[in-house]
This record gives structure tokens, C-alpha cells and sequence, in this order.
């Protein structure tokens, strides 16, 4: 029965990784234009991905034996692993922001390996330290690439897509579009099965094929908003400039799964899209307030997901009933905090609109 209840929890949540992680894929075709239907759009993500997942061998093995050994997982631990991550990962969803579904598993597999202090520290380290590297990277690349198509553009009017190029690189985007979403399957549909295969509840075929389609299902289901956030309200592309952010961001995911390491494949997306942002002149100032709305996020759901996986596992594991108390009481203080000063915020916010402040 717990096997059974493990499973569902899997499929929903690679059905809300086909929406947080594979639909900001096409975010690129779909706020250039090149896509003008999101359905379409989405379809695509959820036809690549599923190929893509086929594929994503070495990231499960990662996931589902690379951070915490083996020996401690149990149907019950991945039940409160899956559940942990899925619901930081819904949440986001909910908020239509594109949310790093590999930060939000590795963060609820950390918590259960915390709770049990047993953690391949090693393989962690180099886990994170790709986090940081693989988007930086992505920025730089994009910037670099977005300089000179800027001068293709500039020097041959044409390649803006107003002219003869239009359609040839209509469909250079679509096509750079599918390969990103090939990659989001390839590393993402990992997070999702990684834990199932680590338990060996499941063998990694049938894993993947499962993963995979449920990923796509969650692309076509779910996937709107979050194609929204990435694709118009950050920055608009042109159709040259959405290949760019589209080919980066596949190549250098594609490239970290092939060496079974899990990236945040959305953070790597916006990343690129800032670089391309930035040869444009800047990001306009509601830019801004969008991408800080998803940093914010990127930092808190990892911790969110580790903390909540701790906590259900001193719960209904070990009964640590004092120390569960503990970690609740300082999680909910913070989130009260910051809510106080958020309100706060607002209200100084609101004093100077109404026209009293200085």
C-alpha cells in the first residue's frame, strides 16, 4: 500500500515538474512569437521532455543513490522525500513562478539525510557548486552570443525577423525551443523517480518511462503560467536573441546530465534570458520585481523542502516530538517575521502613495 501511495506522489510530482521546469522551455518561442499559442507550445515541451526522459539515466542513479546511501531509504522516506519536495514545488507553481524542481528534491533528500546524519558531503558539494556555476555560465554565454547578434541584427535588418529570415528562424527557435525541452526531461524527470529508484521500489526503466509521461502531462495541464513568467514578463525577445537562450540553456543542461548531474534547468533558462536582457539596455524596473520574486523563491525552496523533510521525519520516523517542535517553532517565527515586514512595506508603500510621505 505505501509503495502504491509513493508512486502516486512521484507522478504528481513530475507532473508539476512538467510545469515548473519544462514549460519555461518554450519561453522563449512563446514570448518572441514564434509560438503564438501557448497550448502549442506546451504540447511540444511535453512531447520532447517525454524523449528526453528517456535518456536521464545517470541523473536518476544521482538522485536516487548519490546524496544519501541507500541503506536508509525506505518506502516510508521517499513518501515524506516526494512529499516534501512536491508541495514547495506546487506551491511555486500556484505563484506561477518558474521554481528549480533539482534544488527542491536535493533539498528534502539533504533533510532526510540530516535526520538521519548520513550524507555523501562530497557529491553534495559538487552538486551545489554546479547550481552556481552552470547559470553564471549561462549568463556569460548569453551576454557574449547576445552582443553579436545584436551586431548580425543591426548590420542585416532582416535576421530581426521582419523580412525574408522570418520563417527560417521561426523555425530555428521552435527547434532550439524542443532541444531545451529535451534537456529539462533529460535531467528533470530524475527528481521525481530518483528516490523511487533509490529505494528500489522501481527498476529504472519503467521509472523513466513512468516519469516521462507524467512530466509531459504536467506540461500540457499546468504549464501556462509559468510559460507566461519566462516567456513575456521578464523580457521580450527577438526571434535570433530566443534561439540563443534556447541553445545555451539545452547544451550546457544536456552537458551536466550527461555526467548525472541534477541543475536547475529554469535558473539556467532566466539566467540567459537576463544576458539577452542585458545587452538590451537593462531591465525595465516591473522586470526587475519579477526576477526578484523568483530569487527569492530559488533560495527559499530548497531550505523550505529540507526543513519540511526533516521535520515529517522526526514525525513519523524517529519521534522526536521535542526537537520537531524546535524546527516548526523557528521555521513558522521566521515566516511571521518576514511577513511583519512585508506588511510593513506595503504600508510605507501605501503612506507615500497617498501622498504622506516627504
Amino acid at each position: 500500500m505505501l509503495t502504491i501511495v509513493a508512486i502516486i506522489i512521484a507522478c504528481f510530482f513530475a507532473m508539476n515538474i512538467g510545469a515548473s521546469g519544462t514549460a519555461a522551455a518554450m519561453g522563449p518561442a512563446y514570448g518572441s512569437g514564434a509560438i503564438p499559442k501557448k497550448r502549442n507550445a506546451m504540447l511540444l515541451v511535453g512531447v520532447f521532455a517525454f524523449l528526453g526522459a528517456l535518456a536521464g539515466g545517470e541523473v536518476v542513479r544521482t538522485i536516487g543513490s548519490g546524496i544519501i546511501p541507500t541503506s536508509i531509504v525506505d518506502v516510508e522516506i521517499v513518501i515524506i522525500i516526494l512529499a516534501a519536495a512536491c508541495l514547495s514545488l506546487f506551491i511555486a507553481n500556484l505563484l506561477g513562478i518558474p521554481l528549480s524542481t533539482s534544488e527542491v528534491v536535493v533539498g528534502a533528500i539533504v533533510g532526510a539525510g540530516i535526520a538521519y546524519q548520513n550524507l555523501f558531503f562530497d557529491k553534495l558539494i559538487v552538486i551545489v557548486s554546479f547550481w552556481v556555476i552552470v547559470p553564471i555560465v549561462a549568463f556569460l554565454l548569453a551576454y557574449v552570443f547576445g552582443l553579436l547578434v545584436r551586431k548580425l541584427e543591426k548590420k542585416y535588418p532582416d535576421l530581426t525577423g521582419k523580412g525574408k529570415w522570418k520563417k527560417p528562424l521561426v523555425i530555428l527557435l521552435i527547434i532550439s525551443g524542443c532541444m531545451e525541452a529535451y534537456a529539462a526531461g533529460m535531467n528533470n524527470v530524475a527528481n521525481a523517480v530518483g528516490p523511487l529508484v533509490g529505494a528500489g521500489l522501481l527498476d529504472i526503466t519503467p521509472a523513466i518511462l513512468m516519469g516521462g509521461f507524467f512530466v509531459a502531462i504536467g506540461a500540457l495541464l499546468l504549464g501556462g503560467r509559468v510559460l507566461e513568467t519566462n516567456g513575456k514578463r521578464i523580457t521580450k525577445l527577438s526571434l535570433l536573441q530566443g534561439s540563443t537562450v534556447s541553445i545555451t540553456g539545452g547544451s550546457l543542461v544536456i552537458t551536466a546530465s550527461i555526467f548525472g548531474l541534477p541543475v536547475p534547468l529554469t535558473q539556467v533558462t532566466t539566467s540567459a534570458i537576463i544576458g539577452i536582457g542585458t545587452v538590451n539596455g537593462g531591465l525595465r524596473l516591473w522586470q526587475k520585481s519579477i526576477l526578484k520574486q523568483i530569487i527569492k523563491v530559488w533560495v527559499v525552496s530548497p531550505l523550505f523542502s529540507l526543513v519540511l523533510s526533516y521535520g515529517l521525519i522526526l514525525l513519523f520516523k524517529q519521534g522526536d516530538y521535542y526537537t520537531l517542535f524546535v524546527v516548526l517553532s523557528v521555521l513558522i517565527a521566521t515566516g511571521g517575521a518576514y511577513s511583519m515586514y512585508q506588511s510593513a512595506k506595503q504600508e510605507r508603500r501605501s503612506t507615500f502613495d497617498d501622498g504622506g510621505g516627504i
